[in-house]
Parts: structure tokens; C-alpha cells; sequence
């Protein structure tokens, strides 16, 4: 008989545990979904009409708003594929359920944009938004992936060479700034999704930094006053290599666009022709240029990545035989690259020689590294590594069914308005 009363004990129990979600109030049950990962929330809302209404509940976008950071998504691009957006393979990989998804974008957005015969290539990222942008007719719109909604900006007419897109959000807005021209002549535009319009154009003038550091260094800078002509020398295969930086399509306006600590001052960094990182303080309107990382007679691949709101630097270069990874960051104090991180030896050796290129991009803890040769065919011509930086703890992601040579980090939110 005890064990009969044991057993009925634990059955009541048991019944206890169970949550009643449907006796929850509609905002209270809308809070709670807020805290999913998306993908799950976007799974579970085929369960009932119930979940699936909060997806346009203002409650529940706010209370997605107030979740302070979600795991990265990385938008894949693949630019040797055809140029139009509708034969374009729209793969992220999901750092949260460490997986490839497919997007699928729907026939409204396709045709409502004209993207079925149009050259749409994304260019930057920020948040929960992605930025697209129409190399021949120029155009911009921002989407945001997992909801497929979209603007298109006001036509921007301009002559100058465009030399960067970077972008910036909050919650409650966005900003996209393009930098024309060439050094020293550079100029800005910023389209201020509040005002829904583009201010005027403004100049950025060139300014010294006043750090002792740099000033001591400003003596080697004017002997290479001219570095930023293109030159060309013999590597040690005997090959023809130019100095001029060569871009992916779709990096070819990558920038790292960050706010500063305190007064917010808005710093967009990107890499000029010869591969010298130019920083543009928006806010102050000037610029100025960091120290060369590597000589220039020296072949390597290099790109920029923000992780936790920092500017790093991500380098493979070849040295004694072996090929190298490296991360660095820039010392302001000493004026000075000082190495931070470092892919493990074992796994960057097997790139020497092998003419490959980097493409990056970061989250917060994350670093997404692509590793691709245009010129090989086969399964390895593209290698994909998830760097955690807190642990520099390197991972590299399975093979996914296309080939891609860059990604863009933006993290996964429903709420995110265009």
C-alpha cells in the first residue's frame, strides 16, 4: 500500500509540472516566445494561430527590442555566380544551432523590388538589416532576411568613385554612409532613415594624429608619401604580383563602421587601394590613416572585421615556409599593430602556397572567416571557420552545397524595421 501511495504522490506531481501555456494572457505568452532563438520562435509558430499572430504583435516586437543581443546569422555570398538576385544561393549559417539554412525569399519581394533581372549585391550590415546594392543603376535597399521586408532608399545621383558603404542601426533606426573619392580628396553622404532622406555631401579633410607615437613616426610616413602608387615586384615563385589590393565584388565597399565610448563619434575604417587602413571620423569630418601593418613589397591577404564594437585587422601572409593567421589590433597609445589572436599553426600551414584569400566578418564573440582560391575546382576551393574570441577556440564548419567567399554577420531579429 505505501508504494501505491508513492506512486499516486509522484503522479500528482508530475501533473503540477506541467506549464499551462494556453492559460496564459496573450502579452504574457508573446514576453515569453520573445526569448527564443528566432530559429526556434520561426518553427514553433507553425503550432498554432495563436504563436504565429505574435509574429506582427507590436508587444512581442517590443519585447524582442529588449533582448539585448541575439546569436549571429551569416548572410553568404557567392559572386561568381550569376549577377542576378534570383539565381543567387541565399545561405546563412546559424551560429546558434551551428547550421546551414536556406533563405527563401517570396515572390512579392522578388517582383515588388524588380530584383528577378536586377544585380542586387549585398554591401553592409548592421543589426537585424542587411544593405543591397545595384551596381548599375546604383540604387540601395535595405531588407531585413528573416522577415523579407524592405526600402528602397531615395535615388542618391552621384560622379565621384565610390570608395566605401558602412552602416550603422539602433533599434529604433538606421544610417548608411558611403565615402567617395580617393586620398586625399575624400567626401561623405548619410541617408538618415528618420528623415527618410540623404544630407549633403560634406569634405573630409586630412588630420595628423597629435599622439608623441605617431608623431615620431610622421618621418617614415613622408618617405612613403607615395606608396599608394601601384608598383609591381617578383615573389619568390617568380610571379608578376601588384601592390594595388585586389577586392571581392561584394567587398569592394567593405567598411567597419563603429561609435565611439562616451561622445558617440561615428568612425568609419576601410582599406584604400594599397591596403593602409583609412579611418573616417564622421562626426568631426576628417580623416586619417593608420600605420602600414606588413611592408609593402610583401604578398598577403588582409581584411577588417568589428567585434565588440572594435576595429581588427585579419591577416595570411606566408613567412619561412609556412603560412600564418593572425589577428590584430591597433595600440593608439604607442600607435602601434600588436598582435591579439591567431589561428593554431596546424590549420593555417595547409593555405601555404596555396594563393587563397580572406574574407571576414564579426559579431561580438564571433569571428566568421572564409577562406576561398578562385582558381581550384574542387571540394576545398572554400573553407569556412567560426573563431570564438574570448577562448580563440577555432572551429571549422561543415562543407555547405555552394561556394561562397564572404559572409556578412547581422543577427536574426523579427523586430528590426527597415
Amino acid at each position: 500500500m505505501a508504494s501505491r501511495r508513492n506512486l499516486k504522490r509522484k503522479s500528482i506531481e508530475d501533473e503540477d509540472l506541467v506549464f499551462p501555456f494556453d492559460e496564459l494572457n496573450q502579452d504574457l505568452l508573446e514576453r515569453v516566445l520573445s526569448w527564443l532563438p528566432t530559429s526556434t520562435f520561426l518553427r514553433l509558430s507553425s503550432v498554432s494561430k495563436r504563436w504565429k499572430s505574435a509574429a506582427n504583435s507590436p508587444v512581442f516586437h517590443h519585447a524582442c527590442s529588449e533582448i539585448p543581443s541575439r546569436e549571429p546569422w551569416f548572410y553568404m555570398v557567392d559572386s561568381s555566380q550569376s549577377v542576378e538576385f534570383k539565381n543567387q544561393q541565399h545561405f546563412v549559417y546559424d551560429s546558434a544551432e551551428m547550421n546551414w539554412k536556406f533563405l527563401t525569399y517570396p515572390s512579392n519581394f522578388l517582383e515588388g523590388n524588380q530584383l528577378n533581372q536586377s544585380n542586387f549585391l549585398p554591401v553592409a550590415a548592421s543589426g537585424g538589416l542587411l544593405c543591397f546594392h545595384n551596381g548599375e543603376n546604383g540604387e540601395f535597399l535595405i531588407c531585413n532576411p528573416v522577415t523579407s521586408s524592405y526600402r528602397k532608399l531615395p535615388l542618391l545621383d552621384y560622379s565621384d568613385t565610390l570608395s566605401a558603404i558602412g552602416m550603422i542601426s539602433t533599434q529604433e533606426s538606421y544610417k548608411l554612409f558611403l565615402i567617395f573619392g580617393e586620398i586625399p580628396n575624400l567626401s561623405f553622404r548619410i541617408y538618415d532613415s528618420t528623415t527618410d532622406r540623404w544630407e549633403d555631401s560634406a569634405i573630409l579633410s586630412k588630420k595628423s594624429p597629435t599622439c608623441p607615437a605617431a608623431q615620431s613616426c610622421s618621418a617614415d610616413d613622408e618617405e612613403e608619401e607615395d606608396d599608394d602608387r601601384m608598383l609591381y615586384f617578383l615573389s619568390k615563385c617568380g610571379n608578376v604580383v601588384g601592390t594595388e589590393i585586389q577586392k571581392n565584388p561584394c567587398k569592394q565597399y567593405s567598411s567597419i563602421t563603429t561609435t565611439t565610448k562616451g561622445d558617440g563619434q561615428e568612425i568609419l575604417c576601410f582599406l584604400n587601394s594599397s591596403g593602409k587602413v583609412v579611418a573616417c571620423n564622421l562626426t568631426e569630418k576628417h580623416f586619417f590613416e593608420y600605420p602600414r601593418l606588413l611592408p609593402l613589397h610583401h604578398e598577403y591577404s588582409i581584411d577588417l572585421v568589428e567585434c565588440g564594437g572594435e576595429l581588427l585587422a585579419v591577416v595570411l601572409s606566408e613567412f619561412l615556409e609556412t603560412a600564418s593567421l593572425r589577428i590584430w589590433k591597433f595600440d593608439e597609445n604607442e600607435w602601434a599593430w600588436n598582435q591579439v589572436l591567431a589561428m593554431p599553426s596546424a590549420i593555417s600551414h595547409e593555405f601555404y602556397s596555396k594563393k587563397v584569400d580572406i574574407n571576414c566578418t564579426g559579431s561580438s564573440e564571433h569571428m566568421f572567416v572564409c577562406i576561398s582560391n578562385s582558381g581550384s575546382t574542387d571540394d576545398e576551393s572554400c573553407r569556412y571557420f567560426l573563431c570564438k574570441l574570448a577562448e580563440n577556440e577555432w572551429t571549422e564548419l561543415p562543407a555547405c552545397s555552394g561556394k561562397f567567399s564572404c559572409a556578412f554577420s547581422f543577427q536574426p531579429r523579427i523586430e528590426a524595421s527597415v
